[in-house]
């Protein structure tokens, strides 16, 4: 029996679940691969994207969001003005663009970089409006004008639940 391997399907969507995940990168490249990240849950509602970009600096490096998709994006700066002769380069300099399609909803909470790893925190806010709300069950409108008062007979009396 063959067995596939899904995962580079779930690895540029945030906050989608995986069906859609999986139509989104169906046509991705292969040449997507740098700089190596990681997507996480850290929460019911949030997530923290973190990308390996030894090299760069915090000066080097350019986030934006735009119609649901957050861009990473790294420039090559120089190597602080030396002019060595490089014999092995082990370290990938060069710049590079890196586009995350985020689900409705998801909003870049803030980024920060340590040690040579860019930390991305992503948070699912969902509006006031669509949050779902309970609405109050209340009697007919006759019981509601009895308790204002209101006479409900010929007799003048108000008629009370008890």
């Amino acid at each position: 029996m063959n067995t596939f391997d899904f995962a580079p399907l779930f690895r540029t969507a945030i906050g989608f679940d995986r069906l859609a995940r999986m139509v989104d990168n169906a046509s991705a490249s292969a040449e997507a691969s740098y700089p190596p990240y990681n997507i996480e849950r850290t929460g019911k509602d949030s997530y923290v994207l973190t990308m390996a970009v030894a090299g760069f600096g915090p000066d080097d490096i350019e986030l934006t969001v735009q119609d649901n998709t957050l861009l990473v994006a790294g420039r090559a700066g120089d190597a602080d003005g030396r002019k060595a002769e490089v014999l092995y380069r082990g370290i990938a300099g060069r710049a590079f663009e890196r586009r995350f399609v985020l689900a409705d909803h998801i909003v870049v909470d803030g980024a920060d970089m340590q040690n040579g790893m860019l930390c991305v925190n992503l948070k699912l806010v969902v509006p006031e409006a669509l949050k779902p709300r309970r609405i109050a069950v209340t009697a007919g409108a006759s019981q509601i004008a009895s308790e204002a008062g209101t006479p409900n007979n010929d007799s003048g009396t108000s008629a009370r639940a008890a």
